[in-house]
């Protein structure tokens, strides 16, 4: 390869290096003054001036507010930037390798409390403003249906291996997993009822295995 090819080479990576710290620095900001502020109340302008950027690189990446949130959400949701699905994450291998039924769900809930910690707050500022908000309201359906596609992925992976309750379709199973694992259920267990995340996790996890599994695959420990 000619230094010439070389030096362009990383001129490119550079440069994609560097806008991918300005996409990250806008969605911290945004995160930040969403918490802050609300949805409602936050101007894209603020956020450019949080992240030190001006507002037309805002709209560049991003187009619109609606369009942040959403990539505010997906990193909280992840944790980190990097363009790897959820449903790609080292996590969802460790289940896949999995045999045991219990340590299935077990596995399943853990990861689904560690990414309720981190987007529960930024979910709560969308919550709010559902009502007065087409985009929002739109956004919160978007992701209720992610979720739900996503929640299939648990009754197949049972089912493949033998261990999904006879009496459930997969579906039904899918469905059942989604209402109990549900964002509003976390809200209310953690909220209303002053549960620690912990808590609901174990009861999660004794929940769903009540459901889903057939009673032999249950041990002791998990029965509701």
């Amino acid at each position: 390869m000619s230094d010439a090819v070389k030096n362009n080479s990383r001129a490119t990576t550079t440069r994609a290096d560097r806008a991918r710290l300005t996409r990250r620095r806008i969605i911290d900001a945004a995160s930040e003054l969403f918490l802050e502020r609300g949805y409602g109340a936050t101007m894209l302008d603020q956020v450019a001036e949080r992240a030190g950027v001006a507002v037309q690189t805002v709209y560049f990446h991003f187009g619109n507010k609606a369009t942040l949130l959403k990539h505010a959400l997906d990193i909280a949701a992840v944790g980190d930037d990097e363009p790897v699905p959820l449903m790609e994450r080292p996590w969802i291998d460790q289940i896949n390798a999995e045999r045991d039924p219990q340590r299935i769900i077990e596995l399943w809930v853990t990861n689904g409390r560690i990414i309720m910690e981190r987007v529960a707050p930024m979910l709560a500022v969308v919550r709010g403003t559902v009502g007065s908000d087409p985009d929002l309201a739109a956004q919160w359906q978007v992701n209720e249906q992610e979720r739900r596609i996503a929640f299939a992925a648990l009754p197949q992976l049972l089912a493949d291996h033998g261990f999904l309750k006879a009496s459930l379709s997969q579906q039904e199973a899918a469905d059942l997993a989604f209402l109990i694992v549900s964002v509003e259920g976390y809200f209310l267990a953690t909220g209303t009822l002053g549960w620690s995340p912990e808590h609901w996790e174990r009861i999660t996890v004794a929940m769903l295995s009540g459901i889903l599994l057939e009673p032999a695959a249950i041990t002791p420990a998990a029965a509701p």
